[in-house]
């Protein structure tokens, strides 16, 4: 059953600081069109994705999550975060988890670092565990940061997935402070079904796979996702737990001014809006000029249209993901009136 929690009484996690990192290569659908069956035309149509950012030779998450953490902490004034939380689905290694790396190369020695796990959801399952940690008093300070390399286990060669995903990371820092206070993060709903965990996957480097005899197939080793069947779920589990996180706040979709979903595709995202009864053009997105970045997503959407000056204080924002698992998962943001100034998300390391 899905975990839907009100707002902690007390202290919540506010927004101070907020940055988006991507790789400086970008991947234009006509580099894609040179190797894969496809064209420019086709991609746009289905995905509305013109480019995305790729890491380079390497490049590893954890380069990624550092670049945007360092940003996110320049953005944000006061004491040095206690916690840090990287959510990914392509960890550097297996183990350890990557978030002890990044605090200790960001300078943050000493402070509690764990990875979440949560595919595209990840994000907002890690706002909810920094709103906890805030809320219980054992973080007064949190860096969440999202970041995903799918270019390291998505097959080049595969024309469903090749077109749709790109490197990026994006983080925030929050802070302590009170739930009824502009920048606050709250009425959380999260949810999953492990009953369709094979509609999006990578079948081996895990337990599981250790008990087929030889090494892995190339279509083992790479990322597998059946994209009908993710769509139908995507559209439904996102709107269902965007309507619960509105119905914890006493909201209706029209007392949104943004609505700030995980960027999938522009297929999904405008579907999901259309379920709401949303207007599109309430719908952060950037999808077209950086792909799918999984867990790096909304934060990357957020600070692109931060730095665009699209958020004003006191708008109210809705945040929703979908991604394997299943997982889904909601929140809502009021942006902060001193709003977090988050340098441009493509700067060269």
């Amino acid at each position: 059953m899905p975990t839907t929690t009100p707002s902690p009484p007390g202290s919540a996690a506010v927004l101070c600081g907020l940055a988006g990192w991507v790789p400086p290569r970008v991947v234009t659908n006509d580099e894609l069109a040179a190797r894969l069956d496809t064209d420019d035309a086709w991609i746009r149509t289905r995905t509305g994705i013109r480019s995305r950012h790729v890491a380079g030779p390497g490049q590893a998450t954890s380069d990624l999550a550092v670049e945007s953490g360092r940003l996110a902490l320049r953005s944000a004034a006061g004491p040095p975060p206690d916690t840090v939380i990287v959510t990914t689905t392509t960890p550097d290694r297996p183990c350890p988890a990557t978030a002890p790396l990044v605090a200790f190369r960001l300078g943050l020695s000493g402070a509690a670092a764990f990875d979440v796990g949560a595919v595209c959801t990840g994000f907002v399952y890690g706002l909810a565990t920094a709103a906890g940690l805030i809320a219980c008093g054992t973080a007064r300070r949190v860096l969440l940061i999202g970041a995903d390399t799918y270019s390291t286990i998505v097959d080049p060669l595969d024309r469903a997935n090749a077109v749709i995903f790109g490197d990026g990371a994006g983080a925030v820092v929050l802070r302590a402070g009170e739930p009824d206070e502009p920048g606050a993060v709250g009425h959380f709903d999260l949810g999953s079904d492990g009953a369709h965990e094979d509609l999006i996957t990578v079948a081996a480097g895990g337990s599981r796979r250790r008990g087929t005899a030889g090494e892995p197939s190339r279509t083992e080793r790479h990322f597998a996702m059946r994209g009908k069947e993710v769509y139908r779920h995507a559209v439904t589990r996102m709107a269902t737990s965007a309507r619960a996180s509105l119905g914890q706040a006493g909201l209706q979709t029209a007392d949104l001014d943004h609505f700030v979903p995980h960027q999938a595709n522009l297929r999904i995202l405008h579907s999901v809006a259309d379920d709401l009864g949303l207007p599109r053009e309430r719908c952060v997105a950037n999808v077209d000029a950086v792909g799918n970045t999984g867990a790096a997503s909304i934060p990357l959407a957020l600070a692109d249209a931060a730095r665009r000056g699209c958020l004003q204080a006191g708008d109210r924002l809705l945040l929703t993901a979908f991604g394997g698992g299943l997982t889904w998962g909601s929140c809502l943001l009021t942006w902060p009136a001193h709003a977090p100034c988050p340098q441009p998300e493509r700067t060269t390391p």
